[in-house]
């Protein structure tokens, strides 16, 4: 591969490590020679996937981490730092959503849960701000680094019902653009922040409202592949490529971006 491509002795965090994009990542990352910190709540999930890319021949740890808890994402840079020794890239792919903080079928704005919005709103905000903040002190002690944040397609278009994630996601992609010129003023350009968009990606979390039980699209479902040019659902693996250009030297002269992974779907007007 390219010099310019490489990856390699790279030492990369990813919040949300155990999720199904973060995983995927994480298995992508090793492959091209990456060393892998994988973050998580649960240390069993954290466990089964640092096991894996072991098995896979990759260089990975993993520690149990609240992103949403300023100590413990201090603590777990003190470990990061005790055994790699420094941190290049940074992925901020912890986020997800609550039933009180959407609207159902049957229901309307009044009755959103304030309770539930602000946890969300604050998982998806905060869990991306205070990893930046603590990793990216370090980067700019270093003079060198990368962070790449999750947005949405629902951060500049109304996805209905997921109210209290489309505002939170629209608040990370404002929070990417103005980190990525704060750290390109003062620390010379040395330290790049950017965000990727995906589209729609069957996953845990959204299964229920995307596929029926014998497999079929739900109505929501046929929604957003009419929507989608390409006419099916991302994989997990198809984020990888752009995650790996932004986070290489390809990308030197790229920083405040939201690059959108969704098959067609932000540039389709449906007609």
């Amino acid at each position: 591969m390219s010099s310019k491509f490489s990856l390699e002795n790279k030492v990369a965090i990813i919040t949300g490590g155990t999720g199904v994009l973060g995983s995927s990542i994480a298995m992508s990352f090793c492959k091209s020679g990456v060393k892998v910190v994988v973050l998580g709540r649960h240390k069993d999930k954290i466990d089964q996937i640092v096991n894996q890319l072991l098995k896979g021949g990759g260089e990975a740890v993993g520690f149990e981490c609240n992103v949403i808890s300023k100590q413990s994402v201090e603590d777990v840079s003190l470990k990061v730092l005790k055994t790699f020794g420094k941190i290049d890239i940074l992925l901020n792919a912890a986020g997800g959503n609550m039933p009180g903080a959407t609207i159902g079928e049957n229901q309307n704005i009044f009755d959103l849960s304030l309770e539930e919005f602000s946890k969300v709103t604050e998982l998806n905000l905060n869990g991306s701000v205070i990893p930046s903040l603590i990793f990216g002190k370090i980067m700019a002690k270093q003079k060198s680094g990368v962070i790449i944040n999750y947005s949405s397609m629902s951060a500049d278009r109304v996805i209905s019902r997921v109210v209290g994630y489309s505002a939170s996601k629209a608040a990370i992609e404002n929070f990417t653009k103005w980190m990525s010129v704060e750290m390109a003023l003062k620390f010379k350009g040395k330290i790049r922040v950017n965000a990727i968009a995906p589209g729609f990606f069957i996953g845990n979390q959204n299964k229920d409202l995307l596929l029926n039980k014998d497999g079929s699209y739900t109505q929501r479902g046929n929604t957003i592949i009419n929507n989608t040019p390409m006419k099916r659902f991302g994989k997990a693996q198809e984020l990888n490529g752009a995650i790996h250009f932004l986070c290489s030297d390809a990308s030197s002269f790229i920083t405040g971006v939201v690059l959108p992974i969704d098959g067609g779907f932000s540039a389709f007007s449906g007609v």
